[in-house]
């Protein structure tokens, strides 16, 4: 690694630059960074802002920490099988940005395998890209005889098609040829050109060379690159491998140290590099897993990814919990052995990686808090299946409810449930789990059709409500509910709630069994379940029978209705009134909800601050991803007043006020000066919440602290202080109908996240800005500038991020748009007036000109009739127009004196027609197009179909 680039900064003048965090900035298409030249995409793009320090960059080297898993580079499953897959992985490169190109890099290359790695040169093999006919590209003979006069063989110099040798970024975007080196392992003097390429364990690429000299665009057509770069990519394992004669990279001092620390740690059998169905048991793979993952797992904490619930956070979680498995289970290691392996890795990689160095007792606190909470998720997930199994039948799929409750409940990955079902020889109906799947996304989507299901086992009818009172069933008591504190280190605990089931619902009649497998509404003698009202979302979760632990019965949603608590279940068995059950709210959702709501109450009250007294709340609406709030408006919300609200509610956030909650009596908080309501039935008594001021106070005669505060009637459950928000942002605004307004909120992470988005599109729009300032007289290149800002405008336009920003951007992209068009325009009719010059000096005032003429565009051949037209009245014009691509654009007028005998769309057809294309128009003017095959014989046409009519 240090050699790779000491060569470059020292015998070749590159700037090394240190690895970009494996968290994406203002990425939000990538999980990870999963290469090299991820840090670098403006630069090729062209996106890159002038003044900024990316666009000074000339010559540069690097090595990149990579991960892939999840997302389009999934190697996820493919870790530990072989030897070779890595989910983090070391990419060792060097960039040329519009220095050096073909020859320098191969050179190079060369020079650094060859004589400071010493690697023998008999045993390497270069590919080329062979062309393609289908794109109308010639093979890249420049790059094989670079590779000729470096003194490589003929026969170790080989061309390969498109999938190959031509690597694209993206489906538009900068591409080229490439050129890779391989390696043959066995060596010994013969010939393995045959093997490359074609999977062989002892014939492996081991660097990439691409050279960036096309744009495609959005039509599927190459263009070259103003500028030539080079970006080049060599996996630093694969590499130690060959330098250190192994055929493993797990056998090179990468992994050893770690695979050493395993071993220690779990005292089994040594690693011995086994695989298959030599691997008895498992046990190598367990080796190799455990290894890959706890390396991805350092790197990842370290640059602030944790494990979590969604995107990088939930793949990095199911890496964790994919090497807990094999350490607990094939291994048989202690809890613990994981974390206990960061400090070899930090060793290993700490150097090359300094920032590894000061994180590393964090690095172990989380994995460990992690592999504790998934141990015993594991321990009853595992007692679970064993029950479930039992009482099967044989040979049936697994109940996909009971899968469902482990993947909703304990979170437990679908891969993982497959793995310890195959491992019972007992398979699990996918396409019913995904139809599951699919109506608990629809239900959280709230679509048309979601909650129709929901909705007829939590909506009690009339009927069963007086059955219930009649019965003498009593309320539901939810105060539990409110039942959290905050912990020594700032952590909410939840109390746990114990509860009877008093009753069943289901199809629209009480019940007092249901049995398994079926949807119904719970009814408790009291819950800790929030049910969804004033606005906020309700709680999931799971419940489970006393003594029971092995049985989930998930909660889907929860509803209150005539003072009931109805949690939507599905019973994995029989469930019976009379039964106890211990109720657990899933506690991250809850903990979303809670800061979502907090946040809710500070923005109704900034926009208060901001837009004045007479703002109402006329709704909203709190889930744990994001809250909507709906307000009386005089008209939209200006960029400065969105910016003003964010900073009123950010002082709050930052002076970490308690967030104060007491019920009292309805009339009391009623005559509370300034409180903020909403037209709806309160109970009696109420609760209020009060941000920084005691309710007490609040509640003193005289008190104004609801004029300076906020302070609603509210029955959601709340943060127990605003620091926890971290960050809101507005993402969204807009007038439903005149005079009410609603704006979208992300807070914490999403806020962090939207922001940073933010700043990365308006330095591209920056960028954009200054490129068109500097007015390119060349129509493509303005043409590109116009469909970038076209491009831009589309992702400002749907992409999460500051409204007020936002609306800055899409003002400027507006008007760029004015200016590029309006460019090209002119731009088109000072070349129609050139050549229209020169054509009327050609044809010098003849009735008829029929002609050829280059032009980039059908409508700049309109013009320059257009204007041939204009400055010779009586002539008649038919100019042809042939293309790189082996189109002919063709463009007519006809004099109107010609008229109506002489037709300019017959005439263009009856030209476009022998070129086997098609035309259309007016009798005034008419344009179309056709194949180049047929473009003599069409201007004979058009000079015979004229003559005709003359």
């Amino acid at each position: 690694r240090a050699a790779f680039l000491r060569f470059f900064q020292e015998r070749h003048g590159h700037r090394r630059l240190p690895s970009a965090p494996v968290r994406p900035r203002g990425d939000p298409r990538l999980l990870f960074v999963n290469a090299g030249m991820n840090q670098f995409k403006p630069i090729f793009l062209g996106t890159a802002h002038p003044r900024s320090e990316l666009a000074q960059h000339r010559r540069v080297v690097n090595s990149q920490k990579c991960v892939r898993a999840g997302g389009k580079h999934n190697d996820l499953e493919d870790v530990g099988r072989d030897t070779y897959h890595h989910t983090f992985f070391e990419m060792l490169g060097n960039w040329s940005f519009g220095d050096y190109f073909k020859e320098e890099a191969c050179s190079m290359a060369w020079e650094l395998l060859t004589e400071v790695y010493e690697i023998p040169r008999d045993r390497l093999y270069v590919t080329y890209f062979g062309g393609d006919s289908s794109l109308g590209l010639s093979a890249d003979e420049e790059c094989r005889d670079v590779w000729l006069r470096l003194g490589v063989p003929a026969s170790h110099v080989l061309p390969f098609p498109l999938k190959d040798n031509f690597w694209e970024m993206g489906d538009t975007g900068p591409c080229g040829p490439c050129t890779e080196i391989h390696y043959d392992h066995v060596g010994g003097g013969r010939n393995a050109a045959a093997l490359v390429n074609q999977g062989s364990p002892d014939v492996v690429e081991i660097w990439n060379l691409v050279f960036m000299q096309y744009s495609r665009e959005v039509e599927g057509n190459l263009l070259p690159l103003p500028q030539h770069h080079v970006d080049t990519g060599m996996g630093l394992e694969r590499l130690v491998t060959v330098l250190q004669n192994k055929r493993s990279n797990y056998d090179t001092d990468l992994f050893t140290p770690i695979l050493d620390a395993i071993h220690k740690g779990c005292r089994g059998p040594r690693y011995q590099g086994l695989v298959g169905d030599a691997d008895v048991g498992r046990v190598n793979m367990a080796y190799r897993v455990v290894a890959d993952h706890v390396r991805t797992l350092c790197v990842c904490i370290t640059d602030g990814i944790y494990p979590g619930v969604s995107g990088a956070e939930l793949v990095l979680r199911r890496i964790l919990r994919r090497a807990v498995r094999f350490c607990s289970e094939v291994l048989q290691a202690p809890p613990g052995l994981l974390a206990s392996l960061v400090p070899t890795v930090v060793e290993v990689l700490g150097d090359a990686y300094p920032e590894l160095m000061k994180n590393t007792d964090q690095i172990m606190d989380i994995i460990n808090e992690n592999e504790a909470a998934f141990l015993s998720s594991l321990e009853r997930g595992r007692r679970i299946i064993e029950r479930t199994v039992q009482q099967m039948e044989p040979s049936t799929n697994f109940p996909v409810e009971v899968a469902w409750s482990l993947y909703g409940n304990l979170g437990f990955p679908v891969d993982l449930i497959d793995l310890m079902l195959e491992e019972k020889g007992i398979s699990l109906d996918s396409a019913a789990f995904n139809e599951l799947a699919l109506e608990d996304a629809k239900r959280k989507a709230g679509g048309p059709q979601a909650g129709k299901l929901q909705d007829a086992n939590t909506r009690l009818d009339v009927h069963s409500l007086a059955q219930l009172r009649s019965s003498s069933v009593p309320a539901t008591d939810d105060s539990p509910k409110y039942a959290y504190t905050l912990g020594q280190h700032g952590q909410y605990e939840f109390s746990p709630c114990q509860a009877t089931v008093l009753m069943l619902y289901r199809d629209q009649s009480l019940q007092k069994e249901v049995g398994a497998g079926q949807r119904c509404g719970v009814i408790l003698d009291r819950t800790n379940f929030y049910a969804e009202q004033g606005g906020q979302a309700s709680d999931q979760g799971y419940m489970i029978r006393l003594g029971q632990q092995d049985i989930l019965f998930p909660v889907e949603s929860v509803r209150l209705c005539g003072g009931y608590v109805i949690h939507e279940v599905t019973a994995v068995e029989t469930l019976r009134a009379g039964d106890q059950v211990q109720l657990f709210v899933d506690e991250a959702q809850r903990l979303a909800c809670m800061t979502n709501h907090t946040a809710t109450h500070l923005l109704n009250f900034a926009l208060r601050c901001v837009l004045g007294d007479n703002t109402e709340q006329r709704g909203s609406h709190v889930t744990a991803e994001r809250l909507r709030f709906d307000f009386d408006t005089k008209g939209p919300i200006t960029v400065e007043q969105l910016q003003q609200v964010e900073q009123v509610v950010q002082d709050a956030i930052k002076r970490n006020e308690v967030v104060h909650m007491a019920e009292v009596p309805l009339t009391l908080a009623r005559g509370v000066q300034g409180l903020r309501t909403v037209d709806e039935e309160y109970p009696d008594p109420v609760r209020i919440v009060s941000l920084g001021v005691p309710v007490e106070s609040v509640l003193s005669r005289d008190s104004e602290a609801a004029v300076q505060t906020s302070v609603e009637l509210c029955c959601g459950t709340h943060l127990l202080q605003t620091g926890a928000v971290e960050d809101l942002v507005i993402v969204g605004e807009r007038q439903l109908v005149k005079g009410i307004s609603r704006v979208i909120a992300v807070t914490g992470g999403q806020a962090k996240q939207a922001r940073e988005v933010g700043q990365c599109l308006a330095m591209e729009v920056d960028s954009v800005s200054l490129r068109m300032k500097q007015r390119s007289t060349s129509i493509p290149e303005m043409q590109n500038l116009a469909k970038e800002v076209g491009q831009l405008t589309k992702v400002v336009d749907n992409t999460a991020m500051p409204q007020w920003q936002r609306k800055e951007l899409q003002t400027i992209l507006k008007a760029l748009q004015r200016t590029a068009n309006t460019a090209v325009k002119k731009l088109e009719v000072q070349q129609a007036e050139k050549k229209a010059q020169s054509l009327l000096a050609k044809h010098c005032n003849q009735p008829l000109i029929i002609d050829t003429v280059p032009a980039d565009s059908l409508s700049i051949l309109m013009k320059v009739v257009n204007q041939l037209c204009d400055k010779s009245p009586g002539t008649s014009v038919l100019l042809l127009s042939p293309q790189v691509s082996g189109e002919v654009l063709c463009a007519c007028q006809v004099s109107k004196n010609r008229l109506p005998l002489f037709s300019a769309a017959d005439w263009a057809v009856a030209v476009c027609t022998q070129m086997e294309g098609k035309a259309g128009g007016s009798p005034v003017v008419a344009k179309g197009s056709g194949n180049a095959k047929g473009m003599q014989g069409a201007l004979t046409t058009a000079l015979e179909f004229a003559q005709s009519k003359l």
